[in-house]
């Protein structure tokens, strides 16, 4: 099931693998705040403390982790904007 959501298409892609903690949930939190509700946002960080913060942050906004997936540098994020009335 993982993989077919990691196949789904994302509205936006950011790649922040390198950005150090905070900022890359900020960059996280800016970008999904242009997007529309439901829409995907795929989001490249690093392993560590970037894994370790950024999951909860989004879950905690209200959005929704469709997928995770290793990748060769860093992770793989999937993740639907919530509707406006959960932020």
């Amino acid at each position: 099931m993982e993989s077919r959501a990691m196949e789904r298409q994302a509205d936006e892609k950011i790649d922040l693998r390198g950005t150090p903690c905070p900022m890359n949930w900020v960059k996280t939190k800016l970008r999904l705040e242009e997007l529309k509700q439901g829409q995907l946002l795929e989001v490249l960080l690093d392993d560590g403390e970037p894994m370790r913060n950024v999951p909860g942050s989004v879950k905690a906004e209200g959005h929704r982790i469709v997928a995770a997936a290793p990748l060769e540098h860093g992770f793989r994020l999937l993740i639907e904007r919530a509707g406006d009335a959960a932020q």
